[in-house]
């Protein structure tokens, strides 16, 4: 499930929490490989809160609003889901 918007440091930002609160586990790796990626493009992506989390056989991963951004974020990390989904489907390495 990918979310847009909601992770920077407005007050009305509330993504990364709201998706605590539905999800089980954090998937750390995925949440600092967009924020690597997007720090080669802009300093600005130090400031994204965004979280990728677990929900049983499902991530959680919330991109940032702008399509620009959200673009740039998901070509950094696309091409470790598929491994992610066969992990989360009991397949092994």
């Amino acid at each position: 499930m990918l979310t847009c918007g909601g992770s920077g440091l407005s007050l009305r930002d509330v993504t990364p929490e709201a998706t605590q609160d539905v999800c089980e586990r954090n998937v750390p790796g995925i949440a600092e490989a967009m924020r690597a990626h997007s720090l080669a493009i802009t300093p600005y992506a130090m400031l994204s809160r965004a979280l990728c989390m677990q929900r049983g056989r499902h991530i959680v991963i919330n991109l940032p609003g702008s399509e620009k951004a959200a673009r740039e974020n998901w070509d950094g990390i696309v091409k470790a889901l598929p491994h992610a989904a066969k992990m989360m489907a009991g397949g092994g390495h």
